[in-house]
């Protein structure tokens, strides 16, 4: 199991990449604030999981 959560938040993780990809595009406009907004909390759920999965 503890490998099964493990490769799921290194899923999500691999997100965060894209996310810093389309904040790159010159032609975002106003989703600039959304995408910012995205690659901030998936950096606080990516701490949280691994704060509570690193034990395992």
């Amino acid at each position: 199991m503890t490998t099964a959560i493990i490769e799921q938040i290194n899923v999500i993780a691999s997100k965060r990449e894209l996310l810093v990809q389309l904040l790159e595009k010159p032609d975002l406009g106003s989703l600039r604030l959304d995408v910012t907004q995205a690659i901030e909390e998936l950096d606080e759920l990516i701490a949280d999981l691994n704060k509570t999965f690193s034990k395992y």
